[in-house]
């Protein structure tokens, strides 16, 4: 295995253990990733590190402080740190199996592959695979990584497992302070039916390959072009500026400008077993103002696309 552990130390369930180690189950070495740079000379720009009175330090020379007071520090050194250790420091001790929806998707935080260290522990590691598997629980343990005890969630995955870590609950916030100026109304049927209709439309697997980082995409080939010499020309389309004043209209032209895919059979029976008028967006009754089609002038269209310019 080319990669180097995150972790190593033992998975542990009750009397059973085994070697184990943690390898990151995701990557950001694809970023673009930039340099800054002095535009006079070419160099690249090194950090050099002062002292508030203006001398300079090596790093290797610093210590960590963790402030007390305004500019009152502790003083604490690696080897001061790494002296605190738990447990939890070599060994992942499983203490609950819950169910996975029990767990909030907002405390899942980042993925790692568990694989067993060598093979004097394969059997026990298949064995508590296997069983956590057979149970369709998910594992809750702790694990110190880096400076911090994290409760990870574990669960089968393939022929090893997949450890998540988790967020604690200071770590999130309450979503009532950020809800609460969400307007609270009864909202028209009509637009509700239409809505659904276009996410039936819009309805489908979850494929990774199609989801791409077009920001990217673009700098990588306005490097590429700023490499071949053209003086560095690629421009990324403007965003679509629509502005379409009435809802009820842009829900129409939504659904009319999707895919003609036809929708699930659940959404299908539940469209015709309403009267014809109503699926056609029914009409106000005859005793109210008839609902007039929105003027032309209240859409905006949006400007035509400028083509790339090369600079």
């Amino acid at each position: 295995m080319a990669a180097r552990p995150s972790w190593g130390g033992h998975l542990r369930l009750s009397l059973v253990s085994c070697p184990v180690s943690l390898f990151p189950a995701t990557t950001t070495a694809h970023d673009v990733r930039f340099h800054l740079i002095n535009p006079e000379t070419g160099n690249r720009i090194r950090t050099k590190t002062f002292d508030a009175d203006g001398d300079e330090v090596e790093r290797k020379d610093l210590v960590r402080g963790y402030e007390i007071e305004k500019d009152e520090y502790i003083l604490l050194t690696d080897e001061e740190i790494k002296s605190v250790r738990l447990e939890s420091t070599r060994t992942i001790d499983i203490e609950r199996f819950v169910d996975a929806a029990e767990i909030d998707r907002i405390f899942w935080n980042d993925p790692y592959y568990l694989v067993p260290d060598g093979k004097a522990g394969a059997d026990a590691f298949v064995v508590i695979r296997t069983a956590m598997e057979q149970a369709g629980k998910v594992a809750l343990a702790r694990v110190v990584m880096g400076t911090r005890e994290r409760i990870v969630a574990i669960e089968p995955r393939g022929p090893g497992m997949l450890v998540t870590t988790l967020r604690t609950r200071e770590e999130v916030h309450e979503s009532e302070a950020y809800f609460e100026d969400v307007p609270k109304r009864k909202v028209d049927a009509g637009m509700i039916e239409i809505a659904e209709r276009i996410i039936a439309q819009k309805a489908g697997p979850f494929d990774p390959s199609e989801f791409t980082d077009r920001y990217e995409e673009a700098l990588r080939a306005l490097i590429e072009s700023k490499r071949d010499g053209d003086g560095g020309g690629t421009k990324a389309a403007p965003p679509r500026e629509d502005n379409v004043i009435d809802l009820m209209e842009a829900l129409r032209r939504s659904l009319e400008g999707s895919s003609a895919k036809p929708a699930p059979a659940k959404v299908a029976a539940r469209a015709k077993a309403k009267p014809a008028a109503k699926a056609a967006a029914k009409p106000a009754p005859k005793s109210k103002a008839p609902a007039k089609a929105p003027a032309k002038s209240a859409v905006k269209k949006a400007p035509p696309r400028k083509r790339a310019a090369s600079r």
